[in-house]
């Protein structure tokens, strides 16, 4: 049976390591949609697309190819798995997301995959605008403390030496932002399982999941 399991959630929430997870433990297909629209950012800041014009927007767009392949993310056949988790690519990223253009020529791409095969997509609106009809939906969350922490802890394992004040203002601006965009902003869907990870690791929370989707 094909089938399409929506996660949705704040920045910072795990939603990638669990989607992964299950679509290992289910034998699916885990899509990433945050890389997705990573890869548009960077192919427009390398374009220098002024992306408040809307004839240029899409015209950097019509000249893009994007594959995920095996866990790397291609950008017009190129492997831009490290580029796109700059930081400069990163708050672009939350910028040119909100884009019209954009949102409609990757959400197509989302759904010509789920159409094809079974698939684990993470987002902010999978469940509410990608593909709402899907009779699985969660929505990952856990309190901006607790998913700074994380972010901050990824962070210093990377070698990084981050600030926790300014990963946390990061999360905060991410977190209204995505709920306040005029475009498909971040909500609960009606019918998705809350789970909240404040206390739970990613297996555990891949655990309910698979679960979940095994019981239905």
């Amino acid at each position: 049976m094909r089938m399409v399991i929506a996660v949705d959630g704040p920045s910072g929430a795990g939603k990638s390591t669990v989607a992964k997870l299950v679509a290992a433990k289910l034998g699916i297909e885990y899509i990433d949609t945050g890389a997705m629209y990573r890869a548009v950012a960077l192919h427009l800041l390398r374009a220098g697309t002024d992306i408040t014009d809307a004839e240029a927007v899409l015209a950097a767009l019509s000249a893009l190819t994007i594959d995920l392949d095996g866990g790397r993310t291609m950008l017009n056949g190129e492997d831009v798995s490290g580029p796109i988790r700059t930081p400069e690519v990163t708050a672009f990223a939350s910028k040119t997301s909100a884009l019209a253009p954009v949102r409609e020529k990757l959400v197509a791409l989302q759904r010509r995959m789920g159409a094809e095969k079974s698939v684990i997509l993470d987002g902010r609106d999978i469940g509410t605008n990608v593909f709402p009809d899907t009779e699985f939906k969660f929505f990952v969350t856990a309190s901006p403390e607790v998913r700074a922490k994380r972010r901050f802890d990824e962070m210093t394992e990377k070698g990084g030496a981050p600030d926790f004040a300014e990963v946390q203002g990061a999360i905060n601006k991410r977190d209204y932002d995505d709920m306040h965009r005029a475009l498909n902003p971040l909500r609960q869907a009606d019918d998705a399982a809350l789970i909240v990870t404040d206390e739970m690791d990613a297996e555990q929370v891949a655990g309910r999941i698979v679960e979940a989707v095994v019981r239905k």
